[in-house]
């Protein structure tokens, strides 16, 4: 039996598994992106809730695998050469599962480097922009009366979203007829800009109509569907 032991992050939250993947997570946009992947993939996996309402996030423990104090976080005990591989941020573990299995990514290189420069739209873009406009429109709204911050963040949500239809208006998804890593790191922002955020209405949602079309048949999927809720 595989031995993880060696990990702090055990001393929390034990392995019952050892010999499957081990995530680390909470399913907010970033969080779900693993655990959507994992279901699209049917990789064996044990999930560990990082609750954010006891500060999970802050403890030694889970520092020791996310130096960022950031969910997502794996560890995989059948990692390259056969060792486990501790690994944290979202995108870099899309890609890393992406690359472990060849699915949802293609092997030709530059279709390869295509869609990990759309992962990075998500990352640098999408993800920063939509969780600042969450903030300042359901949390923060009331405590500012200077709209400037929020509408700056709405401006910028808009203009993304903008991209992403043009992107989605011949396409059936980011990367064409191929489902891939770029979908399940993108859409689970949409879903909570819209949904948890409530900022559908302020982004204009309705004039985005490529991105509506992908959001649907994105949440249809019934990975997307189980691996929304995880870990419970």
């Amino acid at each position: 039996m595989t031995d993880l032991s060696e990990f702090t992050i055990t001393q929390k939250w034990p392995a019952q598994h050892p010999d499957r993947l081990q995530l680390y997570s909470l399913p907010t946009p970033n969080g779900v992106k693993v655990s959507i992947m994992l279901e699209e993939l049917g990789l064996p996996y044990e999930a560990h809730l990082v609750s954010f309402s006891s500060n999970d996030q802050l403890t030694p423990e889970f520092i020791s695998l996310s130096p960022n104090n950031k969910i997502p976080a794996i560890i995989d005990p059948n990692g390259p050469d056969g060792q486990p591989l501790p690994l944290f941020e979202s995108g870099a573990i899309l890609i890393y599962l992406a690359e472990k299995t060849g699915r949802f990514m293609s092997k030709d290189l530059a279709r390869r480097y295509e869609t990990i420069q759309w992962v990075m739209f998500q990352m640098g873009g999408i993800g920063p922009m939509f969780g600042q406009l969450g903030f300042f429109n359901k949390f923060a709204g009331k405590d500012y009366e200077d709209k400037r911050p929020r509408d700056r963040y709405v401006a910028e949500s808009k203009r993304l979203l903008s991209v992403l239809d043009r992107r989605l208006e011949s396409r059936r998804w980011i990367m064409g007829d191929d489902y891939s890593i770029a979908d399940i790191a993108t859409f689970p922002w949409i879903r909570n800009l819209i949904g948890f955020y409530e900022a559908g209405d302020l982004v204009g949602i309705k004039d985005f109509p490529h991105v509506l079309r992908a959001l649907e048949q994105f949440l249809a999927r019934p990975a997307v569907i189980k691996g929304l809720t995880i870990p419970s």
